[in-house]
């Protein structure tokens, strides 16, 4: 694909009463956005803020947001993103923390004597941004900040799902090979795009902040599509949007398809969909093949991290329809210009089949652009044919007396269970065996709510007794972040806290 300004200016060909963004129900049509980052690009301009300017957004689900990331990207500046689903004051932390020079946020944030204090700490520029009211300086700051690194187009946290956010700076190289990766991978780049605003809606479902769901936007406005942006994920919004826009192909994280089942949105209604890709987190089979019994509809997972700024493997129709149920449980095959690899502990390949650290060789990845090796976190095996399949995560593991724990093998058991929707393994400190595995389940709707006991004896009939959980609470939601990924890090705080209210004796 061309470069991401070149691909963005196109939509500076489309009709000025072009609609753009869908939002809350009503179209933003694209003359207003088109001002908006107009005068966001002047006024960082104005203050200083040139090429690897770095400038913090609180990045939320709203047509505003979409036009700071126009104007932040079309003048080579660093989009620094705040993350609004957050507690406030972890978000105003991880504002200070930033350093940045320059900031913009809705007037609801400006409203806050917190935020402005640390606004004002930073010595930073900020300004209100409204659809309506336009940009309105809030502070004046001294224009002192650190640049961006050169060629950095955004710096997005990880999940921190599993320990404290990190932040990860994303290069324009690395998101256009991205998007032309999988733009090749399911072969829907044209030759002949139709004028600018006028092609098939997009559907944008999750969090921008997540990198799900700031792909879905980028992919979006790089092929000048009008979007539909849903402030957060709810089942009645997204089937709306399907059912008035008819998208063929939809993006939903494990959690909200096991929704849309559990809500029995009818099959006429998703007859448009020739497939749902599904990410983020990772997919119980069952789930897979739930959704294809009952809509007919495969479900093509794919495989990323934000380090890759988005998917570097996956399933596509053809794979689905030739080798998923011979391979069910497989993230799919490497995409266009990426490899894969499994290594042992000293680094060496291992044979097909054997459980190792998963590596990647993309030019998805930082660094200087050589397509060297990365080594990720993931315990993964490939088979014969390249088929990859996540087998836990090497810093997940539990270590109970000596003995190894993969909490997504305690997590498959568990979700063999025919009450339990999703389970969530965690490691709590114990005196004489250093970890014992806890479990938190959620339960299906509607299903029979099973005795804590009975889920136990469960897992003793799947598992060897080390990764027995000592205990399993059954809670009404898993707590999840932003990419409706279970956040492992509170989930931890509300099994301690119940194993301190409840006296469990987490015994082995």
């Amino acid at each position: 694909m061309t470069g991401i300004s070149e691909a963005l200016d196109r939509l500076w060909t489309a009709a000025q009463d072009a609609p753009m963004v869908q939002f809350e129900g009503e179209w933003v049509f694209w003359g207003r956005v088109k001002v908006l980052a107009e005068k966001v690009d002047a006024a960082l301009a104005e203050a200083g803020c040139g090429e690897r300017g770095r400038t913090a957004v609180v990045l939320g689900n709203r047509p505003e947001s979409v036009a700071a990331l126009l104007a932040l990207l079309r003048g080579g500046r660093a989009l620094v993103t705040l993350n609004p689903l957050q507690p406030s004051a972890r978000m105003l932390a991880d504002l200070e923390a930033t350093g940045a020079g320059y900031v913009l946020a809705t007037p609801d944030y400006w409203a806050d004597e917190k935020f402005v204090a640390a606004v004002r700490r930073l010595d930073a520029h900020g300004w209100e941004i409204d659809l309506d009211a336009g940009l309105t300086q809030r502070q004046r700051g001294d224009g002192s900040a650190s640049p961006a690194a050169a060629g950095v187009a955004v710096e997005l946290p990880t999940s921190g799902t599993t320990g404290p956010p990190k932040r990860i700076p994303l290069s324009r190289r690395q998101l256009e090979a991205s998007l032309a990766a999988a733009l090749q991978h399911t072969a829907s780049a044209r030759a002949d795009p139709p004028p600018a605003l006028t092609g098939r809606v997009a559907l944008v479902t999750l969090p921008i902040v997540h990198i799900g769901g700031l792909w879905s936007l980028l992919q979006a406005l790089v092929q000048a599509r009008p979007l539909v942006l849903l402030r957060r994920f709810t089942v009645d919004g997204w089937r709306r949007a399907v059912r008035e826009h008819r998208p063929a192909i939809a993006g939903l994280p494990g959690a909200a398809i096991r929704s849309v089942l559990d809500a029995d949105v009818p099959a006429a209604e998703l007859s448009s969909l020739r497939a749902v890709n599904a990410g983020t987190s990772p997919i119980d089979p069952a789930l897979v093949d739930a959704f294809h019994e009952r809509y007919g509809i495969p479900l093509l997972i794919v495989y990323g991290a934000t380090e890759f700024s988005g998917a570097v493997a996956g399933w596509s129709l053809e794979d689905f329809r030739e080798h998923w149920t011979e391979r069910r449980g497989s993230v799919g095959r490497a995409f266009p210009g990426v490899r894969l690899d499994v290594v042992d502990e000293h680094g060496g390949s291992v044979p097909a089949g054997v459980t190792g650290r998963l590596r990647v060789r993309t030019p998805q990845a930082a660094g200087d652009g050589d397509g060297g090796w990365v080594t990720t976190s993931d315990l993964a095996h490939l088979d014969e044919d390249g088929f990859l399949y996540i087998d836990g995560r090497a810093d997940d593991v539990i270590i109970r007396g000596g003995f190894k724990i993969s909490p997504a093998t305690v997590v498959r058991a568990l979700q063999s269970h025919d009450s339990v929707a999703e389970a969530a393994v965690a490691g709590l400190p114990h005196e004489r065996l250093g970890q014992v595995p806890v479990a938190a389940v959620e339960l299906r709707t509607a299903a029979r709510v099973p005795d804590t006991e009975e889920l136990v004896r469960h897992c003793r009939e799947r598992l060897t007794p080390y990764e027995v959980p000592v205990a399993v609470r059954i809670l009404d939601e898993l707590p999840r972040g932003a990419a409706l990924k279970v956040d492992r890090r509170r989930l931890l705080e509300i099994l301690e806290d119940l194993e301190m209210l409840e006296g469990t004796d987490t015994h082995a």
